[in-house]
């Protein structure tokens, strides 16, 4: 039996160029026909409908990987065929003979094999090297076309792709597996045999936050979380913010659900850069959307104005450092803050709403933004943080140091030191002004609706110029001394007429609710100021023990002068009926009070006496007594 000859193991590299076309057909298009020894291999390129930019790394890689996958069976076929050869030169014991042609067949079918090895290692590197960029999260920098287009591959090119790709990898390994065959027999493989790859991994990305990447440009913040009610800014620049989306709006319910996602915490991680707002939204379908809105950057003299304008009050500067923002500043002539209009959303989803509710759940994320940090929108409008204030800086200092060339120095105030140590001698005082008889009347003041009492005015001032006439005659002020309470009886006791009429009982409520006492006792008080000044107080207050003399002789005075015998207590002497009191003084006076029988209710009454029977001498008849 003649050995068979060598399989010729040829790749699609080796194959010529014109025999690999790039086929593009939708997979209902192409009917499955086994592929035979002799048609050439079709090597599909799998490409999204209406995507313009070129196949997917993914796609990319998975031809890659079939193409490995078919000349890994390729070689697994021709070593069971050398295996067989070498089984079969064993078991006849001796090598038969072969010709020219035969020895020619294997020297070019082990440089094959070489070329071979070297292929599948150039393979192996292009797939890792495009598996390690093929899967990478989408930067802030993709457009919205390419986030459509890969909307495009998930709703249905990218099936229709795969299975042309099965296809074509399918007839591919039919041709190679066929030309290894013993029999030499074409062989087709089915587009149902070929073996199934594992489902590509989701593509969504999970997070737009990338805190590395940041910089003065470029600020990421992190996803807020559910709120329940309530408004979205509570400043005056963030509601500003609110009012530019509402009012530029065309549809309120488009609004209502947009602020709806936000309450929920639909928006994830908020990339803010020069002019952008850019955030991924999760709507009701898996896979979020990807919302931009733009806004118009300020141009050079837009910011001039606005460093001018900031530069000019200190406020300005320490506002913004309170994170801050003033309103005199944001009307400093420069479209700081965005009108209706102004804002321009774009969005990946179907919805061409103005603004569809993804993207007004953006518009009111950040609107918490700027409620909380204003160099947010600083950034939209061109510059970051420390752009700012680096030029804010410059400028204040450019201001200080001009200021300063501008102002001339002023001389230092003093006197030379020899006039300042000199001996100088100071003429004599005037000789004082002749005192006054009496204090002066002063001036009438005028009643005012809800102003103070023209009389206490009238009452203080008259007290006022008495002391003072009495402190410039006498060189002292006795009434210095007096405590609130001893002050506020002499001021009430010093007011003209008698009766507590209703500006008296003014008078004496203010008076007793500023020294802490009730307005009874207070005219309680008065009276005793009245009857005896200081030490009529003195007595009303205090009781104390008098020694043996003058206290002891009182009672056979009064026995004398056919009065009865008086109850002594202390410094008090009490009428057996309970309707006078005698009190004796520090001072050796007698002074007189009266109540009413059994109630031990005592007013002042008379006037101080060093005679007992004289100090009840003005109380009424010997029928009372």
């Amino acid at each position: 039996m003649a050995p068979a000859p060598p399989t010729e193991d040829r790749t699609t590299e080796d194959r010529p160029t014109e025999n690999r076309p790039v086929v593009t057909p939708p997979a209902e298009a192409r009917p499955t026909e086994p592929a035979s020894a002799d048609a050439p291999a079709v090597a599909v390129e799998p490409r999204a409908v209406g995507a313009g930019t070129g196949p997917r790394p993914g796609d990319v890689a998975r031809e890659a990987l079939r193409a490995a996958r078919a000349e890994a069976r390729q070689s697994a076929a021709g070593s069971r065929t050398r295996a067989g050869r070498g089984t079969a030169r064993g078991d006849g014991g001796a090598r038969p003979r072969t010709d020219a042609r035969t020895d020619a067949r294997a020297a070019e079918a082990r440089r094959h094999r070489g070329a071979h090895d070297q292929v599948a290692a150039e393979r192996a590197r292009a797939v890792r090297e495009l598996l390690a960029g093929a899967f990478r999260m989408p930067s802030a920098e993709t457009n919205g076309a390419e986030v459509e287009s890969e909307a495009g591959f998930a709703s249905g090119a990218e099936v229709e792709s795969g299975a042309g790709f099965e296809a074509g990898s399918a007839s591919g390994d039919s041709r190679a597996t066929g030309g290894s065959s013993p029999e030499g027999a074409p062989s087709a493989t089915p587009l149902s045999s070929a073996p199934a790859l594992p489902p590509e991994p989701s593509r969504t990305p999970r997070s737009m936050a990338a805190p590395a990447r940041d910089g003065d440009h470029r600020r990421t913040f992190p996803a807020f979380p559910p709120s329940t009610g309530g408004s979205f800014a509570g400043t005056w620049w963030g509601n500003a913010w609110v009012t530019a989306l509402e009012e530029g709006a065309l549809d309120a319910k488009r609004l209502a659900r947009g602020r709806g996602y936000a309450e929920q915490g639909n928006v994830d991680a908020i990339t803010v850069t020069p002019g952008l707002v850019l955030a991924y939204v999760q709507g009701s379908r898996p896979r979020p959307y990807r919302v931009q809105v733009r806004l118009r950057t300020l141009g050079g003299e837009d910011w001039e104005r606005f460093l001018e304008a900031a530069v000019e009050r200190p406020g300005h500067i320490a506002a913004l450092l309170d994170k801050e923002m003033p309103e005199s500043l944001a009307e400093c002539g420069v479209p700081l803050l965005p009108g209706p209009g102004d804002l321009e959303p774009q969005c990946s989803c179907p919805d061409r709403g103005h603004p569809c509710k993804h993207a007004a759940a953006l518009c009111y994320q950040t609107a918490r933004l700027l409620d909380a940090d204003p160099f947010v929108l600083l950034l939209l409008r061109g510059r970051g943080e420390r752009e700012v204030l680096d030029a804010l800086s410059r400028r204040n200092a450019t201001r200080a140091a001009r200021a300063a060339q501008e102002q001339e120095p002023e001389p230092l105030p003093g006197v030379r030191a020899a006039e300042a140590l000199a001996e100088r001698r100071l003429p004599p005082l005037p000789a004082p002004l002749p005192v006054p008889p009496h204090p002066e009347q002063p001036p009438a003041y005028p009643s005012v609706p809800n102003g103070p009492d023209s009389f206490a005015l009238d009452h203080l001032a008259t007290d006022a110029a008495a002391r003072a006439h009495a402190l410039l005659t006498t060189g002292q002020d006795e009434i210095g001394g007096l405590t609130l309470w001893r002050d506020a009886v002499r001021l009430a006791a010093s007011r003209p007429g008698s009766g507590l009429t209703a500006t008296t009982r003014a008078l004496y409520a203010a008076l007793a609710s500023a020294a802490g006492r009730t307005p009874l006792e207070l005219a309680r008080a008065v009276a005793a100021w009245r009857q005896g000044g200081p030490d009529g107080l003195t007595v009303l207050e205090e009781t104390w023990d008098p020694p043996a003399g003058r206290f002891d002789r009182a009672r056979p005075l009064l026995l004398a002068a056919d009065l009865p015998a008086f109850r002594p207590r202390r410094n008090h002497l009490t009428h057996p009926r309970g309707h006078v009191q005698l009190r004796f003084g520090r001072n050796g006076l007698w002074y007189a009070y009266e109540s009413e029988p059994g109630d031990d209710d005592w007013w002042p009454r008379g006037t101080p006496d060093p005679d007992p029977v004289g100090a009840l001498t003005g109380l009424g008849g010997s029928d009372e007594l």
